[in-house]
């Protein structure tokens, strides 16, 4: 009868190959990790040059600035913001300077309808000589269409212009949205936008586009100033303004990227400028 076999317990490694057998295994546990960190960066960065920043941002601006005016014309068609729209005006009536209200003459009339169109049509004949034909359309279009769209909420809400105090200025059509400062906000922020494109400096983008934004401000203050529009008007026609201008702007980027794809040398002119 043979002896039962014998089960030999196998020989512990010593503790150098223990830790190098742990190192190898985490060494593959990190090597599949950076590999998986690097397919989900290459997969972003394709979703991003897919979407475009500029996209988002301008889709951004449009929804968040759409929600906002819808929220103010709420407000405005229930009431709800007539004592307020009030109590500024009386302020401000009790509170001109025929100095100020002088300058507040000149500012106003950069938003008048003739003036914005010519502003907007000065500057697409411009991009359109200089190779920036897109960018042309575009600002010929948002303008334009900045125009119609004012007469048509203008119909709709058909607000009475104040008669609290004596306008210092001529108005012939309705009050909400404000016209000026719709136009405002729509033809010098996507002038300002068309010109930060091409500008190499960041610190340059950013005084091309403060600029703007204090023009819009100075105008819409104006109105308000000259007691032809309510504070409310001047928001709601700011903010609708510049959804518009968002709404302009991720369409200019979307046909842009697609450009790019199907014929990238259509838009070499049209390169964005290299960050600092």
């Amino acid at each position: 009868m043979s002896p039962p076999p014998v089960h030999r317990r196998q020989p512990t490694p010593p503790p150098t190959e223990r830790r190098a057998v742990t190192r190898r295994r985490g060494g593959m546990l990190w090597n599949a990790l950076l590999m998986a960190l690097r397919a989900s960066t290459r997969r972003i960065r394709d979703v991003r040059a897919a979407v475009g920043v500029f996209v988002l941002v301008g889709a951004t601006l449009a929804v968040v600035n759409t929600w906002l005016f819808a929220w103010v014309a709420s407000r405005v068609r229930h009431g709800r913001t007539q004592a307020f729209d009030d109590a500024v005006l009386r302020y401000v009536g009790a509170h001109r300077v025929p100095l100020l209200e002088n300058a507040m003459l000149e500012i106003t009339f950069l938003g008048t309808g003739t003036v914005v169109l010519m502003i907007a049509f000065v500057a697409a004949l411009f991009l359109w000589l200089t190779r920036h034909r897109y960018s042309a359309a575009l600002l010929v279009a948002a303008t334009v269409g900045a125009v119609v769209l004012n007469n048509v909420l203008k119909q709709f809400f058909d607000r009475p212009r104040p008669q609290i105090i004596t306008w210092g200025t001529h108005a012939l059509t309705t009050s909400f949205p404000s016209g000026h400062a719709m136009s405002a906000a729509v033809v010098y922020t996507t002038i300002a936008y068309l010109a930060a494109r091409l500008q190499q400096r960041h610190r340059a983008r950013v005084v091309t586009m403060s600029l703007a934004a204090l023009l819009v401000l100075l105008v819409s203050a104006s109105r308000v100033y000259l007691g032809v529009h309510y504070p409310s008007d001047v928001l709601a026609g700011t903010v609708v303004g510049l959804a518009w201008a968002g709404f302009c702007m991720a369409t200019l980027e979307a046909v842009q990227l697609w450009a790019r794809r199907n014929a990238p040398q259509v838009l070499e002119d049209e390169a964005e400028p290299e960050h600092d």
